[in-house]
C-alpha cells in the first residue's frame, strides 16, 4: 500500500502540471479593425456626435482666454472680437475612422478625422465669413483590470491628435475683414483641441462603452439547439495587434433554463486562426461543438418493421441469418423487427479541414414484433464523415455515409457466430434507418445571429485540429448595423 509521501508527491506534480498548462477559453470572438471602426462609427451617430460638433461653443471659448491670457493683448483682441455677432459651426462631418495598434503596443489607437466649417457673422461684411477647420480626435483603447480581477476594455486617453489641426478661410476677404478673420483663426488653433477634449471625448467614451454593451448582449444571445440552447458568456478581453479578442465561456441549458453543462477555461487545446482580412471570426472549442451536437442528437431507440419498410434488405438479412442458423431464419415473419439504440451521443473527432463522428450503437433483431427476446444483440462502433457547411446565416451539419468499424456479439439466442457475417447487412440498416433520422434532426441547422446583426448575408466555416471557426463569407453591408442591432 502506498504511503502518504508518494500520494503527496503525485498531487504536487499534477498541480504543477496544471499550473504550467495554457488554459484556453471555450470560444473566442475576434474583431478586426473593420468591425471596430464600423461599430464605433454607428455608436457615434447614435450619440449625435455630429450635433455635438455643431454646438461647439466657439465664440465663448475664444473670448474666455484671448491672446493666451496676456492682459494687454487680451484687451486688444477683445476689442476686435466685439465686431463678431456670432461664430458657430455650420456644417460638420466625421470622416472614416482609422484603427491601428497603439505606439506602446498594448492597445488600439482610434483616429477620428473631423471636418467642419464655421460661420463668422460680422457687420463689416454682408456675407457670412466661412472658416474651414480640420482636426482629428484620437482615442486609445486599453485593457483595464479592476481590483476584483475583472478585465474590460476602456478608453482612458482621448485628445486631439498632435499636428492634425488645420484652419483656413474658404473665400477671399476684403482688406477690412482680413485682420478680424486672421485673429479669429489664430484663437481657434488653441481652442479647438480643448473643445475636442471637453466636448467630443466624453461622447467618444460613452459610444465605446455602449458599443461594448451591445456587443456583449449579442454574444449572450441564446443559440437554439432543439429543446436545449447554448449560451456564451464574456470572460475577458485581449488586444493582439489590431484585433480585439473576447474570450467566452459557454453553458448548455435545457428547456427549463437549467444549466446541464458548463464550459470554462481548461487545458483543452484551442487554435485561434489569424484574422487577416476577415472582419471577424468566432472560434469554438471542440468539446463545446461536441456538446451542441449531443443536444441535437440525444440517445434514442428506433424501431423498424424491416419487411414493410425495406423489404429487399429484410430478404438479404434473412439470407445471412440462414447461414448462421436455418432454424432461426425460418422463424422470421413478415413483422420481423429491428431495434437500433444509440447508447451515447455522437463523439466529434476533428482534424485539419475535416471531421468524423464516432457512435456506439446497439442493434437487435427480433423474429416478429411480438417476440420478447431478440435473436441476437450486436454492439457496433460506427463512424461517419461530418460535413459542416453554411446556408445563409445558418451553420449546417450533415453526416455522410456510415461505416461499421467494429462489430461485437453482445448476446445471441441462436448460438455463437462471427458478427462479421452481418457487417454488410448492419451497415445497410444504419445507412437506411439511422443516418436519415440523424440528418433529419440536423437539417434545420443552427442560427448564427451575429451574422445578420452585423450586416452579413452569408457565413463561412472551416475546421482546425481542435476547433470550429465561423467567419463571414459574403459582401458586407455596414449600413445594416444600426437597423439590425
Amino acid at each position: 500500500m502506498a504511503g502518504p509521501f508518494p500520494v503527496t508527491l503525485l498531487c504536487g506534480l499534477l498541480t504543477a502540471t496544471l499550473a504550467g498548462a495554457t488554459l484556453n477559453p471555450p470560444a473566442v470572438l475576434s474583431l478586426g479593425r473593420e468591425i471596430i471602426r464600423e461599430r464605433l462609427t454607428q455608436e457615434l451617430n447614435d450619440h449625435d456626435a455630429i450635433a455635438i460638433l455643431q454646438q461647439l461653443p466657439l465664440l465663448s471659448t475664444i473670448r474666455e482666454k484671448p491672446a493666451g491670457g496676456i492682459p494687454v493683448l487680451g484687451n486688444v483682441v477683445n476689442s476686435i472680437l466685439k465686431h463678431i455677432i456670432w461664430l458657430k459651426v455650420t456644417s460638420a462631418n466625421i470622416l472614416q475612422l482609422h484603427v491601428e495598434p497603439s505606439d506602446e503596443g498594448q492597445g488600439l489607437t482610434v483616429k477620428i478625422p473631423l471636418d467642419m466649417v464655421a460661420g463668422l457673422n460680422t457687420p463689416l461684411v454682408k456675407t457670412i465669413v466661412e472658416i474651414h477647420m480640420e482636426t482629428e480626435a484620437q482615442a486609445i483603447i486599453h485593457m483595464n483590470t479592476s481590483e476584483r480581477g475583472d478585465a474590460h476594455l476602456v478608453i482612458n486617453d482621448c485628445s486631439n491628435s498632435p499636428g492634425s489641426l488645420r484652419v483656413s478661410l474658404l473665400q477671399k476677404l476684403s482688406f477690412l475683414v482680413n485682420p478680424l478673420a486672421n485673429t479669429v483663426m489664430g484663437l481657434l488653433v488653441p481652442a479647438l483641441p480643448e473643445l475636442v477634449k471637453t466636448q467630443l471625448c466624453p461622447v467618444i467614451k460613452a459610444a465605446f462603452e455602449d458599443m461594448q454593451a451591445d456587443l456583449l448582449q449579442l454574444v449572450r444571445a441564446p443559440v437554439s439547439l432543439g429543446s436545449d440552447r447554448l449560451q456564451f458568456d464574456f470572460l475577458s478581453p485581449a488586444i493582439k495587434g489590431n484585433v480585439i479578442q473576447l474570450e467566452l465561456g459557454a453553458k448548455l441549458l435545457d428547456s427549463n433554463g437549467d444549466v446541464t453543462k458548463q464550459f470554462n477555461k481548461s487545458a483543452v487545446s484551442l487554435t485561434v486562426p489569424y484574422l487577416d482580412s476577415t472582419p471577424f471570426s468566432l472560434t469554438v472549442r471542440q468539446d463545446v461543438v461536441n456538446a451542441a451536437i449531443a443536444a441535437l442528437l440525444p440517445p434514442e431507440e428506433l424501431v423498424v418493421l424491416l419487411d414493410y419498410v425495406l423489404p429487399e434488405l429484410a430478404r438479404r438479412l434473412k439470407s445471412t441469418i440462414q447461414v448462421i442458423s436455418e432454424q432461426a431464419a425460418n422463424q422470421l415473419g413478415p413483422t420481423q423487427l429491428v431495434k437500433i439504440l444509440t447508447q451515447e451521443t455522437p463523439e466529434l473527432l476533428l482534424e485539419e479541414g475535416s471531421a468524423k463522428v464516432a457512435q456506439l450503437i446497439v442493434l437487435e433483431v427480433f423474429a416478429t414484433n411480438e417476440a420478447h427476446r431478440p435473436f441476437f444483440t450486436l454492439g457496433i462502433e460506427a463512424s461517419s464523415e461530418a460535413q459542416f457547411y453554411t446556408k445563409g446565416d445558418r451553420l449546417m451539419l450533415n453526416f455522410n455515409k456510415i461505416s461499421s468499424d467494429r462489430i461485437h456479439l453482445m448476446n445471441s439466442g441462436i448460438g455463437l457466430f462471427n458478427p462479421e457475417l452481418l457487417r454488410n447487412s448492419t451497415t445497410e440498416i444504419l445507412v437506411s434507418v439511422l443516418l436519415p433520422n440523424e440528418n433529419g434532426k440536423l437539417r434545420s441547422g443552427i442560427s448564427i445571429s451575429i451574422m445578420k446583426a452585423w450586416g452579413f448575408e452569408e457565413a463561412s466555416t472551416f475546421l482546425t485540429k481542435d476547433s470550429l471557426v465561423i467567419t463571414p463569407a459574403s459582401s458586407w453591408t455596414p449600413g445594416l448595423l444600426s437597423s439590425l442591432l
